[in-house]
Protein backbone atom coordinates (compact mmCIF):
# COMPACT_ATOMS: atom_id res chain seq x y z
CA UNK A 1 0.00 0.00 0.00
CA UNK A 2 1.39 3.55 -0.64
CA UNK A 3 1.99 5.41 2.14
CA UNK A 4 0.11 8.82 2.38
CA UNK A 5 1.96 12.08 2.49
CA UNK A 6 1.85 13.56 6.43
CA UNK A 7 2.06 17.39 7.28
CA UNK A 8 5.27 16.91 8.44
CA UNK A 9 6.62 15.15 5.62
CA UNK A 10 4.75 18.07 3.61
CA UNK A 11 6.52 20.92 5.76
CA UNK A 12 9.90 19.08 5.62
CA UNK A 13 9.78 19.10 1.61
CA UNK A 14 8.11 23.01 1.80
CA UNK A 15 11.23 23.81 3.76
CA UNK A 16 14.15 21.78 1.87
CA UNK A 17 12.56 23.30 -1.47
CA UNK A 18 13.13 26.89 -0.06
CA UNK A 19 16.17 26.39 1.22
CA UNK A 20 17.22 24.97 -2.63
CA UNK A 21 15.50 27.94 -4.73
CA UNK A 22 16.81 30.47 -1.93
CA UNK A 23 20.61 29.42 -3.01
CA UNK A 24 19.59 29.80 -6.40
CA UNK A 25 18.46 32.86 -5.98
CA UNK A 26 21.39 34.21 -4.41
CA UNK A 27 23.96 32.50 -7.13
CA UNK A 28 21.47 34.36 -9.92
CA UNK A 29 21.59 37.56 -8.52
CA UNK A 30 25.62 37.37 -7.73
CA UNK A 31 26.00 36.46 -11.63
CA UNK A 32 23.25 39.80 -12.38
CA UNK A 33 25.70 41.99 -10.23
CA UNK A 34 29.30 40.35 -11.83
CA UNK A 35 27.70 41.24 -15.02
CA UNK A 36 26.79 44.96 -14.40
CA UNK A 37 29.67 45.60 -12.95
CA UNK A 38 31.57 43.88 -16.09
CA UNK A 39 29.20 46.33 -18.40
CA UNK A 40 29.60 49.08 -15.62
CA UNK A 41 25.67 49.51 -14.66
CA UNK A 42 25.61 50.81 -11.53
CA UNK A 43 22.61 51.92 -9.63
CA UNK A 44 21.17 55.11 -11.71
CA UNK A 45 19.25 57.74 -10.31
CA UNK A 46 15.85 57.34 -10.61
CA UNK A 47 13.68 60.71 -11.96
CA UNK A 48 14.98 63.67 -12.75
CA UNK A 49 18.26 65.33 -11.79
CA UNK A 50 18.02 67.80 -9.17
CA UNK A 51 17.66 71.39 -10.01
CA UNK A 52 20.76 73.48 -9.27
CA UNK A 53 20.28 76.71 -7.65
CA UNK A 54 22.13 79.72 -8.91
CA UNK A 55 23.96 81.85 -5.96
CA UNK A 56 21.60 85.00 -5.47
CA UNK A 57 22.72 88.07 -6.25
CA UNK A 58 22.35 91.19 -3.84
CA UNK A 59 20.24 92.68 -7.02
CA UNK A 60 17.83 90.03 -7.06
CA UNK A 61 17.13 89.47 -3.82
CA UNK A 62 13.29 90.87 -3.00
CA UNK A 63 11.93 91.22 0.02
CA UNK A 64 9.99 88.41 1.47
CA UNK A 65 6.43 88.53 0.36
CA UNK A 66 3.17 88.55 2.46
CA UNK A 67 1.75 84.97 3.34
CA UNK A 68 -1.27 84.85 0.89
CA UNK A 69 -4.60 85.86 3.17
CA UNK A 70 -6.59 83.49 4.14
CA UNK A 71 -9.72 82.46 1.78
CA UNK A 72 -13.21 83.12 3.71
CA UNK A 73 -15.31 80.26 3.91
CA UNK A 74 -19.03 80.66 1.58
CA UNK A 75 -22.46 81.06 3.99
CA UNK A 76 -25.54 79.93 2.48
CA UNK A 77 -27.98 81.70 3.31
CA UNK A 78 -31.35 80.10 4.64
CA UNK A 79 -33.54 80.46 1.61
CA UNK A 80 -30.82 78.78 -0.54
CA UNK A 81 -30.37 75.89 1.33
CA UNK A 82 -34.13 75.51 1.24
CA UNK A 83 -34.13 76.01 -2.59
CA UNK A 84 -30.97 74.17 -3.15
CA UNK A 85 -32.81 71.05 -0.88
CA UNK A 86 -36.22 71.68 -3.10
CA UNK A 87 -34.46 71.38 -6.54
CA UNK A 88 -32.61 68.06 -5.12
CA UNK A 89 -35.70 66.26 -3.55
CA UNK A 90 -37.40 66.95 -7.31
CA UNK A 91 -34.28 65.38 -9.25
CA UNK A 92 -34.72 62.46 -6.56
CA UNK A 93 -38.54 61.70 -6.97
CA UNK A 94 -37.96 61.86 -10.95
CA UNK A 95 -35.12 59.23 -10.58
CA UNK A 96 -37.69 57.37 -8.39
CA UNK A 97 -40.40 57.70 -11.53
CA UNK A 98 -37.90 56.27 -14.04
CA UNK A 99 -37.07 52.95 -12.09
Amino acid sequence: MARTKTVNDNAEFLTYALIHLEKERDIVLAKIANIKQQLGIGKAPVGRPKKVAAPALADDVAAPEAAPKEKKTRVLSPAARKRISQAQKKRWAASREEK
